[in-house]
């Protein structure tokens, strides 16, 4: 079974990429699937929020969710 959901990228990690996707998915696919699915490397992604709130890594997506994936912030 497959579900759809909308993933938002932010600051750099839409280099190259996105600002916004629908994808489709395989069931039980979690954040961390998506991350790699997506070829982003897994340290650089701070922090992420499923349907607007703090999620876990190995949390597994439902049909529907919004996922928003944010970079470390640098500065100085």
């Amino acid at each position: 079974m497959q579900l759809t959901i909308t993933v938002k990228l932010f600051a750099t990690l839409r280099l190259g990429r996105f600002q916004e996707s629908l994808l489709t998915v395989n069931k039980g696919s979690s954040i961390a699937d998506i991350i790699s699915l997506l070829n982003i490397p897994k340290q650089e992604v701070a922090f992420f929020l499923c349907n607007g709130k703090r999620a876990q890594l190995h949390q597994c997506l439902n049909d529907g969710d919004v996922l928003a994936l944010f970079p470390l912030i640098g500065g100085g």
